[in-house]
């Protein structure tokens, strides 16, 4: 009695699914390096404009105002910068390292969002510069475990001035904003830039 014989699989449909793996495997390993380099220099650019309008609000909710309008100017810049960067890249913000990298961003920042309510409650204007810088360097570091390795540094750096801020005083606290929002920003955006394209 003879068994049916089996139709061969053709080698071709048996490569493409063996590259496919592959460069799933390889995608998920892979740094992200859709960080925006020229979007982060606007950035800066904006935080410095923001600094000097802040500096210029008479009451301690005006100069939140004004930052936080900064931080969805910021949004609106970086969001773009990043998938313009990643389609350039043939790559996707959502998929491999794109996914960790904003799964390791969001949690600080959402943490940043509740504590800043918690202190606009209190009264507590002085904690706030310290309290997003160390928060925002905390979500670049931890987003950039993913990234290149001048990503982790920069959120290191806005720890550092974030640390320092919560413990100098209180009338520093914008020139701790522009250092770490804007200087920051715009050096480590240069560097991005010119060693990671774009």
């Amino acid at each position: 009695m003879r068994t049916p014989s089996r139709e061969p699989i053709p080698i071709d449909a048996r490569a493409a699914d063996h590259l496919r793996y592959i460069r799933e495997t390889m995608e998920r390993a892979a740094e992200f390096t859709a960080v925006p380099g020229w979007g982060g220099v606007a950035m800066g650019i904006t935080a410095l404009a923001a600094a000097l309008w802040a500096s210029r609000q008479g009451t301690p909710r005006g100069w939140v105002t004004v930052w936080l309008a900064e931080a969805f100017v910021a949004m609106a810049i970086a969001a773009p910068s990043a998938a313009t960067k990643a389609r350039r890249a043939n790559s996707s913000l959502f998929s491999g390292p794109g996914r960790k990298f904003v799964l390791s961003f969001a949690p600080p920042i959402v943490v940043g969002g509740l504590l800043t309510v918690a202190l606009l409650q209190l009264g507590n204007f002085s904690a706030v510069p310290g309290v997003w810088l160390l928060l925002y360097g905390t979500a670049i570091v931890t987003g950039g475990a993913f990234s290149v390795r001048a990503v982790p540094i920069m959120g290191l750096c806005l720890m550092g001035l974030g640390a320092a801020a919560l413990f100098a005083p209180a009338h520093w606290g914008n020139l701790f904003m522009a250092a770490g929002f804007g200087l920051v920003q715009i050096g480590f955006g240069l560097w991005i830039a010119l060693r990671h394209g774009g």
